[in-house]
């Protein structure tokens, strides 16, 4: 009976046993990491090669332009200035914008002394007119020699009056013709140079589009010639030119200005000047604007753009495509531009050309 008790407990131990075994290979199991899934890779599309982009060849009219910068000036317009130094201005009537007559007077020097020193002169003439009488009167009785010494004398007096009152004459600023005063360069009381600008008169109903142009820039302009101009905040009209400006002789000789001091007055003659087809409405002196002059023109003009020619050493040559497939033609070249390059042989309007 002991041995059956010993077999049934080693039972009981090994079902036991057995049991714990089976619960730490099952919990074991549940502790190991899971198993990674396999990774999905993306499908790598071929690269496409580059289609070379292809144009029409098309005809249009080919320009070939000159641009200047410019503004409108006035056809007659006149910088004024005295011609004496060292005076004060004693009288300025006109302001920027103000209209005036031929004759009005504008501005005006000090001269009160000059005009004291002619009241005094004249004074003193009328002794001499009086002495000449009598030796008008004494003529037969003089020597040839002593009435023409009398008579140079006296006229000599007549003269010095004269050129005094040219003098003061010189002091007062006229209006040279009726217009607008459009600059005042001085105020009363100011100290005034022989030639400094003091106003500029402008006749504003007679505008035109000028430019200044240097030699260079004037080569292959000539009158008549067509030109689009761009006034700033108008727009585009059509002109042709009028008048090429006046060269001057020397340039650096402070333009010709006999003060010496500051830059010569601009005139219409320095000007480039362009006779517009209609006037536009609402233009000033002074506006900006650009001249576009066209020095050639042509029409039907067989074009490609520039990216469609191809050159190797002194060929010149294009891609044609069709339903051929491509191939290269020799071309002979025109006229050029930014944008469009002529073609005088090779190609006619329709055909393809391949860019580069």
């Amino acid at each position: 009976m002991f041995t059956k008790w010993l077999t049934g407990n080693s039972f009981k131990r090994t079902a036991a046993a057995v049991l714990g075994a089976s619960l730490i290979f099952t919990s074991g199991c549940s502790l190991l990491p899971d198993e990674e899934n396999e990774e999905v890779l993306p499908s790598i599309a071929p690269p496409q090669i580059s289609q070379k982009p292809e144009y029409e060849v098309t005809t249009t009219t080919l320009e070939t332009k000159k641009t200047a910068i410019g503004k409108t000036i006035s056809l007659e317009e006149e910088t004024l200035f005295f011609t004496l130094a060292g005076k004060r201005l004693k009288e300025l009537d006109v302001k920027v914008g103000q209209k005036v007559t031929a004759g009005q007077v504008l501005a005006v020097l000090d001269m009160d002394k000059e005009i004291k020193d002619l009241r005094s002169a004249r004074i003193s003439f009328k002794r001499k007119e009086a002495e000449m009488k009598e030796t008008l009167r004494k003529r037969d009785e003089m020597t040839p020699l002593d009435f023409e010494e009398a008579m140079i004398t006296f006229e000599e007096g007549r003269q010095a009056l004269v050129d005094q009152q040219e003098e003061i004459d010189k002091a007062t600023i006229k209006a040279p013709f009726s217009g607008t005063i459009v600059s005042v360069s001085v105020v009363k009381g100011d100290q005034i140079n022989a030639y400094d600008p003091i106003c500029i008169i402008a006749d504003t109903s007679r505008l035109t589009p000028a430019a200044k142009m240097t030699k260079d820039e004037l080569k292959g302009i000539s009158v008549g010639m067509p030109v689009v101009v761009d006034i700033n905040n108008i727009g585009k009209v059509n002109g042709t030119i009028k008048q090429l400006p006046i060269p001057q002789e020397d340039e650096g000789n402070n333009g010709g200005n006999p003060g010496g001091g500051n830059q010569r007055p601009e005139r219409p003659e320095d000007f480039l000047i362009v006779e517009l087809e209609k006037m536009p409405k609402g233009i000033t002196r002074g506006t900006p604007l650009s001249i576009n002059i066209i020095l050639k023109r042509k029409e039907n003009a067989i074009v490609i753009p520039p990216s469609a020619l191809r050159t190797i050493g002194s060929r010149t040559y294009v891609q044609v495509t069709d339903k051929d497939g491509k191939r290269e033609v020799d071309v002979e070249v025109g006229e050029q531009t930014s944008t469009e390059i002529e073609i005088l042989k090779g190609l006619t309007p329709g055909q393809k050309v391949v860019g580069r």
